[in-house]
């Protein structure tokens, strides 16, 4: 189902788009590709909603910071010092999280506004054309998100990316999980399929150490509760991979909801959202945003995120649902 959801200060009309399948509801706004809710039932039927969103347009466009449910790029997550160098020529970007990069800059695609099709029965896929030089980013980039409910009713996102010169892509959804509905989702536990992790400085960017996660408070291969204090990219086992495999799941013990994330990303940012402030508050989610690493175009030792004319980025990842 397509509806009108707001409209912009520039009469800009923004949908929103409803899929419904094996009793999970979801629905996706063309601004920001936005996944504004993820209705599931717990063990005893209940359907609630498990993602942090607004209940209108104008909550988006006053809170634009947390990213609640965006879709991210053209560059997910921190780029060191808003520059890259990339064939021999060093890209300055807009410094949105002094001094660093973050998230695609300024106007990122969260802010952006995007053509939404169908896909197939239960999907609908969203478009736009990154031009060049958009928010300091080389190459037109032509770029789409198809978000899907498969017959089990999980969610799939398969994202897209062709350009016209070279460039770099890091895509990623920055939904809030609680599975519990409402309330501080630290106490929520999380397995996460990762033996080491990426250590930062103060300013969240890399130390450039692949550091092992054994005895230290970064070891989830084993669930346990989340806590807190954690903005950081975890290195899954596998790296880049041609399909989705799991490398994680969420779990409420009180509702008996149970998310899975699988993914075809060799990394996972963890984001126990800390800094939530009015409405939320800190703590009210949890991100499990599936990339590549933190400023990858300057650590030539991290998987590539290059992308270049004749090549096709591809990339998926699935949020499971269950009960136990």
């Amino acid at each position: 189902m397509n509806e009108l959801f707001g409209t912009l200060s520039d009469d800009t009309p923004v949908h929103r788009w409803t899929l419904e399948r094996a009793g999970v509801r979801v629905r996706i706004l063309s601004y920001g590709g936005i996944v504004q809710s993820v209705e599931i039932p717990d063990r005893d039927g209940r359907t609630g909603n498990v993602v942090l969103g607004f209940a209108d347009l104008e909550g988006y466009l006053d809170h634009p910071e947390p990213f609640l449910g965006a879709l991210i790029g053209r560059y997910a997550n921190r780029i060191a010092g808003g520059r890259f160098p990339l064939d021999g020529v060093t890209y300055a970007l807009e410094p949105n999280n002094a001094p660093n990069s973050l998230h695609g800059g300024e106007r990122g695609f969260d802010k952006r506004v995007w053509d939404l099709t169908p896909a197939g029965d239960h999907g609908v896929r969203l478009s736009r054309v990154s031009t060049h030089g958009e928010e300091g980013f080389p190459g037109r980039l032509e770029v789409s998100a198809t978000y899907t409910l498969d017959a089990s009713g999980a969610l799939r996102i398969a994202y897209e990316a062709v350009t016209d010169a070279p460039t770099i892509v890091n895509l990623t959804n920055h939904s809030y999980w609680n599975l519990a509905g409402s309330g501080n989702a630290g106490g929520q536990e999380l397995r996460l399929a990762a033996s080491r992790f990426t250590p930062v400085e103060d300013d969240l960017i890399p130390t450039g150490v692949l550091e092992d996660v054994s005895g230290t408070r970064f070891d989830f291969r084993e669930a346990r509760k989340v806590g807190a204090g954690y903005d950081h990219n975890f290195v899954l086992d596998g790296g880049v991979t041609e399909d989705a495999r799991e490398v994680a799941e969420l779990y409420d013990p009180a509702s008996g909801r149970v998310l899975t994330v699988a993914t075809s990303e060799p990394g996972l940012q963890l984001y126990t959202a800390d800094h939530l402030s009015d409405p939320f508050a800190p703590g009210d989610g949890i991100a499990l945003e599936t990339q590549h690493f933190p400023d990858s175009p300057n650590r030539p030792d991290f998987p590539s995120t290059v992308l270049r004319p004749g090549e096709v980025f591809r990339s998926e990842t699935v949020y499971g649902f269950g009960v136990r």
